[in-house]
């Protein structure tokens, strides 16, 4: 049952993935709408174009005039919400929403909702692949994948969505069975006017839910929330009451929920303890839902990790190769150099830099220095990484990929690890995370 008034005339502002979804959906369900991007030249404009010629669009810059005949603006997550024109619009009275807002009002199944700095797509990926082996209808997506609104289906049993604080920002009530925030550290500087506004934003995820999950590691990520709500916990230190982490015996690890040993830890085809952490919060979010132990601890065994995410590519002349170019923040980058540096025997040659967005790159200085034989930088924060690691440990500069991993290789000793984990985003020499992750793969493939 769609709770969308007909009546009303509404704007979609952005035409990227989730703008065309929205504009699915209103056209589906018979609403008023038009479609405005500040982009001349949208990635969607051609299909909008094509499938829907009747509706209007207007590209370049926000026309506030026309942006208050709306009743409703559904932003795009991509488009800051402190764009002049749309506060202009909201102080005439005009609601700022988005696509998770109407996405929550029309969803007839349990949402999982999880976000965080870091690790969101691998455990969101996970649960899924957990409510797959419990035989649910489950539909997985948002931020990843597909678009909140074209998975909204009467046969789904269990929504599991990753939300990011852009698409959070748009959304008041999301209502979800279960939601988690599993870390929080620095990222998007460039958007939020310091760590306050973007852990605020971050947990907008859980207003209205009905069980929460808890980082105990991570003080950030626990919600204000009310007596009654039942919540659960994770983390890589020994559990207790609704508790997932891990305990030891006879020098075996184990992933264990509350007081009962689960798996061992060596069963994880993902590797790290960023890892494991991921797995146990996946165990809490699917138990808070009912999802079978059994089914959970299935999947475990045969997940083998997302690509770019802490990904092996290769072993050489006793060397092995990791991906994880979707560390574009400074906490995805700690955690694969923690979880990586203390799984190894070696050490870690990182290859880092980028766009840092405005980060602060100080958290890395001390694990760099206890886990890494050298660093290779390149990028435009390149000198930024350097200033901020000094002489603690040996720093390579280089100008492109190829070359990085050329000098990385020469670096590494047997038993060490290459780790392409740029704490930067990508865009200032590539087109995406995805494509530096590729041509890593491709330059590690070309060694001999």
């Amino acid at each position: 049952m769609s709770l969308i008034a007909s009546s009303h005339f509404r704007i979609v502002v952005g035409l990227g993935k989730s703008g065309m979804s929205l504009v699915r959906f209103l056209a589906n369900r018979g609403v008023a709408f038009a479609v405005a991007d500040t982009r001349e030249n949208p990635p969607e404009l051609a299909t909008l174009r094509r499938d829907y010629p009747q509706v209007e669009v207007r590209c370049g810059e926000l026309d506030v005039e026309f942006l208050c005949r709306a009743d409703e603006l559904y932003v795009s997550p991509g488009l800051a919400l402190a764009t002049p024109a749309l506060q202009q619009a909201a102080a005439r009275g005009v609601k700022l929403s988005g696509d998770i807002e109407l996405f929550a009002h029309n969803a007839n199944a349990p949402i999982v909702a999880i976000s965080g700095s870091n690790a969101k797509s691998t455990v969101t990926t996970l649960v899924g692949e957990m409510a797959i082996a419990a035989g649910k209808r489950v539909a997985v997506g948002g931020n990843l994948g597909t678009p909140a609104l074209d998975l909204l289906s009467d046969d789904v049993e269990l929504y599991v969505m990753e939300l990011s604080s852009f698409q959070l920002e748009t959304t008041d009530q999301l209502g979800a069975e279960v939601a988690t925030v599993l870390n929080v550290s620095e990222d998007h500087m460039d958007r939020y006017s310091g760590l306050p506004a973007y852990h605020l934003a971050k947990h907008r995820i859980f207003r209205g839910a009905r069980q929460v999950v808890v980082n105990r590691q991570d003080a950030l990520s626990r919600p204000l929330i009310g007596e009654g709500v039942p919540c659960w916990t994770f983390g890589l230190n020994t559990p207790d009451i609704n508790g997932f982490g891990l305990r030891e015996e006879n020098g075996e690890k184990y992933l264990a929920f509350q007081f009962e040993h689960l798996m061992p830890v060596r069963e994880l085809k993902i590797r790290g303890a960023h890892n494991q952490a991921n797995a146990l919060a996946a165990l809490a979010l699917g138990h808070a839902v009912g999802l079978p132990l059994d089914a959970m601890l299935a999947s475990l065994r045969t997940f083998a990790g997302l690509v770019h995410r802490c990904q092996w590519v290769r072993e050489l002349n006793g060397v092995s190769y990791y991906d994880d170019s979707k560390a574009t923040n400074v906490g995805a980058a700690l955690a694969a150099i923690e979880g990586l540096g203390t799984d190894i025997s070696g050490k870690l040659v990182l290859i880092a830099g980028g766009d840092g967005k405005g980060a602060d790159f100080s958290a890395l200085k001390a694990p760099v220095a206890t886990h890494c034989r050298a660093v290779v930088l390149l990028g435009r924060d390149a000198e930024l990484l350097a200033e901020t690691f000094g002489d603690s440990v040996p720093l390579i500069r280089v100008k492109t990929l190829e070359e990085a991993v050329q000098r990385a290789a020469e670096s590494a000793q047997e038993g060490d690890a290459v780790l392409l984990s740029p704490a930067c985003a990508s865009l200032d020499m590539f087109k995406n995370f995805e494509e530096r992750g590729r041509l890593f793969a491709q330059a590690v493939g070309d060694l001999s």
